[in-house]
């Protein structure tokens, strides 16, 4: 049966179908959205997974055909994964993980897929919506369903599920799931606005969510669900009483251990003796409920530290920073660096400055576009002490790369201000939580390093909670890694000193309230404050050049009709240039030109000759040319603009001349005065006014 569900969303026809396309799959839609139209489907394994872990894989992908276009590169094929997709699979992932029952172990894959684009309406969040229905409608056990939609802010007015367009104009690009009772992930990108704004926006994003949730019970209602039984994964209550008795006192030890290493190495022995012990009882036991129950008790023994003793592992207060220690300025061929310690979390951030010819092409479904501003960030195994083969990025190395990306953004100055494409790079060179907001605090310093004419200084610091119960919470400032990993929320914030320019929250449990939000980003605010007091006394301002290593940039404006002089034709005047100057020269259509070269005397030699090439020259100038044709009545001398003026053989000399031929050759250098400019622009030059 097909079944059809329709609604007016937000001045938009939004549908959801099922029961016709993917009918294999445990479940499936389709949801459109204008012309925008996603292909989601869920897939449960019968199976329980062996796998120390809930094995859930969420993919997005956009097909070519959806927006009528051929893929390129030489397979004209679909690839791999682009850095959008890997994006919008983590946002898709991250909602949905928490809300699967805790003894389902079972392997499920969520696929959605862009089968139509209208290059206007967002696909990542239907796809969010389909995921959500899909699981609902696979009958496995998920605690849904929940649905995420995108908020702009234009004019001071908030707009759900944005067009491109709007998004244009827009100082907010955020995306917020969540049920019909609670907010469950957020994720957004500003133009440096206040938390209050985002608070609203989240507030208003949640309205619109409990529609959408709304208009899935009533799908189910009408289609029902698909019976899916399973295996339940259960840890026998004998067991944990057994491991906590061998494993209790000795893990509320660990708690006084604020190195990271030494006390995982001794959480490491206690667990040993734990498998040892328990293993020997019972030698047929799953080890995994071994693993869990004692995860289980660590976890219990943390939170009750901090609930009941006022206490986090490392012994700081709730709103405390962890110690910080900064550097600039540290490597010697970068064009701009910083070393940035937080704890036990340490960035070395680099900044390069590139030219016109170093922009990033994106090939994406609305289009092709350029990026002049890139970050990226990488986890290099050593900086947690592990062991691995160095792959390409991974899902989380592109997340937080573009976490950060998005939080520096609105400091970095636009092209027609500054010239040059900017890349950052960040090594992880050791991590206990928050690296991503380090790699923003380390690439705004680097950014001043470098002499980017940045106009603010940018913070960033994950928040965390504890829930005591449902009206009792905890928010931690700069939690380190075991408090991200046992804790209940991971709320990254960064910005200025007054604004927020970028926020990403996850959560473990099945929402949280505005309540918690707003302390978060009230305490966010103080301990941003605090980091960025540190950054400031090391550098406060933009150094006032570019690093001597970085390309020498000068931007000039000159005609539209005068493009085609300098290009020259089939591009041979421009060509000579380079090569005259040691110089790259770029010309945008507008007459935009970009000269770039190794050093500044050879940037400032390519401008004068485009000045001069462009150059409209008047009676009474003084011009160097070359000659280029000799004849009886004359020279015609080339001037610097590539136009002919006639040297008269009168005008040569005030002594008598016979032979033109006797005097000049071509190629000769001629110093000569324009006398004269007819109604047609012909020049007539004299050499004897300047005698």
């Amino acid at each position: 049966m097909i079944y059809d569900k329709k609604l007016e969303f937000y001045g938009e026809n939004l549908s959801i179908e099922t029961g016709e396309m993917a009918r294999q799959a445990d479940g499936s839609c389709v949801v459109k959205y204008g012309k925008t139209m996603v292909l989601a489907t869920a897939v449960a394994d019968n199976e329980q997974s062996s796998m120390g872990f809930f094995p859930l894989m969420v993919d997005y992908r956009e097909k070519a055909y959806s927006a009528g276009k051929i893929p390129g590169g030489f397979f004209k094929r679909e690839g791999k994964s682009s850095d959008k997709e890997i994006l919008a699979s983590r946002m898709i992932d991250r909602p949905i993980r928490p809300l699967f029952a805790d003894d389902f172990f079972n392997e499920v894959q969520i696929i959605t897929t862009v089968v139509s684009s209208d290059k206007e309406n967002k696909a990542d969040v239907l796809g969010m919506l389909g995921a959500s229905l899909s699981l609902m409608l696979s009958g496995v056990p998920f605690k849904g369903p929940i649905a995420g939609v995108r908020v702009g802010y234009v004019n001071g007015e908030y707009i759900i599920n944005p067009t491109n367009t709007d998004l244009d104009e827009s100082e907010m690009d955020m995306i917020v799931a969540g049920s019909s009772s609670a907010v469950t992930m957020v994720e957004g990108f500003f133009e440096k606005v206040s938390e209050e704004v985002v608070l609203q926006g989240i507030n208003k994003a949640h309205e619109a969510i409990k529609k959408l949730c709304k208009l899935q019970k009533e799908i189910i209602d009408e289609v029902g669900q698909k019976e899916f039984d399973y295996e339940p994964f259960v840890i026998e209550d004998s067991l944990k009483e057994e491991i906590e008795e061998i494993s209790g006192k000795k893990l509320e030890k660990s708690c006084d251990i604020k190195d990271k290493l030494k006390r995982q190495m001794y959480v490491d022995e206690i667990y040993n003796e734990v498998e040892e012990k328990i293993l020997e009882k019972n030698p047929e036991i799953d080890q995994r409920k071994i693993k869990f129950a004692f995860k289980d008790i660590e976890k219990k023994i943390v939170r009750n530290r901090v609930v009941n003793q006022n206490k986090r592992v490392d012994g700081r207060d709730f709103d405390e920073i962890r110690p910080l220690s900064i550097r600039a300025g540290l490597l010697p061929r970068a064009h701009g660096s910083s070393l940035f310690t937080r704890g036990e979390t340490q960035a070395l951030v680099a900044v390069t400055l590139g030219t016109s010819s170093d922009v990033q092409i994106l090939d994406q479904l609305k289009g092709e576009s350029e990026k002049t501003f890139m970050l990226h960030y990488n986890f290099p195994p050593y900086c947690v002490n592990e062991v691995k083969p160095l792959r390409g990025p991974a899902r989380r190395e592109i997340g937080h790369g573009m976490l950060a990306e998005h939080a520096l953004k609105p400091i970095i100055p636009e092209e027609d201000e500054f010239g040059y494409t900017v890349r950052i790079v960040s090594d992880i060179l050791e991590s206990n939580g928050s690296s991503s907001m380090a790699t923003v605090c380390g690439g705004s310093l680097a950014l001043m390093d470098a002499g980017v004419p940045v106009d603010d200084q940018i913070a960033g610091v994950a928040m965390g909670m504890i829930k005591k119960d449902d009206n009792d919470f905890i928010i931690l400032s700069d939690i380190t890694g075991l408090e991200d990993h046992l804790g209940d929320m991971d709320f990254k914030i960064a910005g200025t000193e007054e604004n927020v320019t970028a926020v990403q929250m996850d959560i473990k449990i099945e929402g949280v309230s505005n309540e918690i939000l707003k302390k978060a980003l009230k305490q966010a605010k103080k301990g941003r404050s605090h980091i960025l007091s540190h950054m400031n006394n090391v550098i406060s301002e933009p150094k006032t050049d570019v690093s001597e290593f970085a390309p020498q940039m000068i931007k000039m404006q000159i005609p539209k009709d005068k493009i085609f002089e300098v290009i020259g034709p089939s591009g041979k005047t421009i060509k000579a240039l380079t090569e005259k100057t040691n110089s790259e020269i770029w010309i945008d259509d507008d007459g935009t030109v970009k000269i770039s070269s190794e050093n500044r005397e050879d940037a400032e030699q390519a401008k004068k000759e485009i000045e001069a090439i462009i150059k409209e020259y008047e009676v009474g100038d003084i011009i160097d040319g070359v000659v280029d044709k000799v004849t009886e009545y004359g020279v015609f001398v080339k001037l610097p603009n590539n136009k002919s003026a006639l040297l008269h053989i009168s005008e040569i000399s005030n002594k008598y001349i016979e032979d033109v031929s006797d005097v000049f050759d071509v190629g000769d250098k001629v110093r000569a005065k324009i006398i004269k400019k007819d109604d047609k622009d012909r020049l007539s030059l004299s050499m004897k006014e300047l005698e």
